[in-house]
């Protein structure tokens, strides 16, 4: 059975960091992608960072390059995604998914899905 367990969101003041993990199972790590998205109320689900084992390519959304950072532990099937400096505009559900070989910043190629984690980013 595949899964994505996502964990580490919270509650943080402007300016602040969190620290994002996305543990998969059930499939073989070494040849997907693992892409973290958000979706904030009333917006599309938007695409913020991959990494793909398979190939070492990775992606960030413009507005969060310079503040997240993406690493994989290939070892623990482990994806985490640094997010420092931290806006109320990062504010949203953050899912982590999974798609074979390469990154894509679009959600409709992503195979698996977890149930996301809630970060919320006060002023």
């Amino acid at each position: 059975e595949v899964q994505l367990v996502e964990s580490g969101g919270g509650l943080v003041q402007a300016g602040g960091s969190l620290r994002l993990s996305c543990v998969a199972s059930g499939f073989t790590f070494d040849d997907y992608a693992i892409g973290w998205f958000r979706q904030a109320p009333g917006k599309e689900r938007e695409g913020v960072s991959c990494i793909s084992s398979a190939d070492g390519g990775t992606y960030y959304l413009d507005s969060v390059k310079g503040r997240f950072t993406i690493s994989s532990d290939d070892a623990r099937n482990t994806v985490t995604l640094q997010m420092n400096s931290l806006k109320p505009d990062d504010t949203a559900v953050y899912y982590c998914a999974a798609k074979w070989r390469q990154c894509s910043a679009h959600d409709y190629p992503y195979d698996y899905w977890g149930q996301g984690t809630q970060v919320t980013v006060s002023s």
